[in-house]
């Protein structure tokens, strides 16, 4: 995607609490990655390029990649992993899959299997401890497969023990809401990529006037409705948000679809957890 229409890269930095955090992991740092789409089409080798560079310049403990590695055709994502096996972190890298990345029958296993054959641990309904017992790393299936299903996962973990939980798409802080989740990490919004100062995310508008039409004006407005399936929650499209008691962010993503982003770069989220 040409630079006019996707932006500069920004670093977004957070710091966040999280209630009966060990001692031994105050100030640990995560840096957060989503949708890349790399295609050749959606997200330049100079951004990607910066976009590592930017987390190994933070020297974090712990990178999160939270899906859409490809957009369509999984054999894109043998041109990313050579660029990823660049990020550095002293804990390792722990990743989770997006709609995009599940999109055929071969999708799932193909980007799984070149992400793990450089080191990157995908997560499908798993649990892990990179940072330690005392922190509980997550990775839930994409919402939109039929292993969506956060019970048994979310069930076998100590009531007590602070978790971070890697989801996709942020319409699952709906769901998770039974279970304590300290951190959810999503992406898959792009930030609605069009945002207007004193108006807002258009994507968030689009969706909400459809819903609002009679059913029998939405079959004239399709590209309306397409918003409207992207994301029930628009109003979460970026940054960090309560909902319930858990705490969800979104990060903008990588990469940029048509129009194109306007004040909505693209990210990568620096997390300081206290």
């Amino acid at each position: 995607m040409h630079r006019l229409l996707t932006g500069p890269l920004t670093v977004e930095r957070l710091q966040l609490a999280i209630a009966d955090l060990p001692t031994a992991l105050q100030g640990v740092t995560l840096t957060q990655f989503s949708d890349f789409h790399f295609d050749g089409i959606r997200l330049s080798e100079r951004m990607l390029a910066e976009a590592i560079e930017s987390s190994n310049a933070l020297d974090p403990d712990l990178v999160v990649l939270t899906g859409d590695f490809v957009t369509a055709d999984p054999a894109a994502i043998h041109n990313l992993v050579p660029w990823l096996k660049g990020l550095q972190s002293r804990s390792g890298i722990y990743a989770v899959l997006g709609n995009h990345d599940i999109c055929y029958r071969r999708s799932r296993p193909e980007v799984t299997k070149a992400l793990t054959s450089i080191g990157i641990q995908v997560l499908w309904n798993e649990v892990a401890y990179p940072l330690g017992a005392g922190l509980a790393i997550v990775g839930l299936a994409d919402f939109w497969s039929a292993s969506f299903n956060p019970l048994p996962v979310m069930s076998a973990i100590d009531p007590s023990l602070p978790r971070i939980v890697l989801s996709h798409n942020p319409d699952t802080a709906v769901p998770l809401q039974q279970w304590r989740v300290d951190l959810q990490l999503s992406g898959h919004t792009h930030g609605g990529q069009v945002v207007l100062p004193g108006i807002g995310n258009m994507s968030h508008i689009i969706s909400t006037t459809y819903c609002k039409l009679p059913k029998s004006a939405r079959r004239f407005v399709p590209w309306m409705k397409e918003c409207d399936r992207v994301s029930k929650h628009w109003e979460w499209a970026q940054g960090l948000h309560d909902v319930g008691n858990n705490r969800l962010y979104v990060n903008r993503g990588l990469g940029t679809y048509l129009p194109g982003r306007l004040f909505c770069p693209p990210e990568v989220t620096a997390i300081t957890l206290v």
